[in-house]
């Protein structure tokens, strides 16, 4: 069966690092039921986030679906880690590995979700080969490693193309957007086909973030 329902992922990328257990709880009073945690190596991308140490302490005030996203070289290394952390789903950049299909029955052999993500310029029949196998496909709609930038427009005909192949092999996948979601782009991206909305700056730059949070799946989900 396929998955209509939206999903309001936030980013901690764009919270405040001094309140993490405040905002989450912000977030989860308006509705979000998944945390995106972006992971950042400063080689992969050029930035430098959290691990597993974190993970591990959201884990302990938290009980919001973790989606880990390892933008980082050599993600092999960190599975385990980071399951052992808490992460419910982990996402790796298919541009990071040699052997994907490998990376992900690892993945499931840890007993969680597998995603693989693709940059801007990566072109989505890459991925069609693998989608039997994923949990979850996720487009990048800006350049990975910093927040606050704007959508790529450009990026919405890759989600619709992800989309129709999803819907005829693997309806569970998810269709994940990530970079420069607000309550306008949130509209044009769930209409290409996509079901999971990753917003930063949109909630936690709101001056309430459980109002951004309802805000985005009032309008994403009519």
């Amino acid at each position: 069966m396929a998955i209509d329902k939206i999903i309001v992922a936030p980013s901690i990328i764009s919270a405040d690092f001094a309140c993490l257990k405040n905002d989450l709880k912000k977030v989860e009073d308006g509705g979000a039921k998944w945390l995106h945690i972006d992971v950042m190596d400063g080689h992969f991308v050029p930035n430098i986030t959290v691990g597993p140490v974190v993970v591990s302490g959201l884990r302990r005030v938290s009980r919001l679906f973790f989606d880990v996203h390892l933008m980082i070289s050599n993600p092999e290394k960190y599975l385990v880690a980071f399951k052992d952390a808490g992460a419910d789903l982990i996402t790796f950049h298919i541009e990071a590995v040699k052997n994907p299909a490998a990376l992900i029955k690892k993945i499931k052999v840890l007993g969680i979700k597998a995603g693989i993500s693709i940059k801007p310029k990566t072109k989505a029949d890459v991925l069609y080969p693998l989608l039997k196998m994923l949990d979850l496909v996720l487009v990048m709609t800006v350049e990975p490693g910093f927040g606050g930038q704007s959508f790529m427009h450009d990026m919405l005909p890759k989600v619709k193309a992800l989309k129709s192949r999803i819907n005829k092999y693997n309806p569970k996948c998810y269709l994940q957007v990530d970079g420069g979601i607000n309550n306008e782009t949130a509209v044009a991206c769930v209409s290409s086909g996509a079901n999971v909305l990753v917003a930063g700056n949109a909630v936690f730059y709101a001056k309430s973030p459980a109002l951004a949070v309802r805000s985005l799946l009032t309008v994403a989900s009519k």
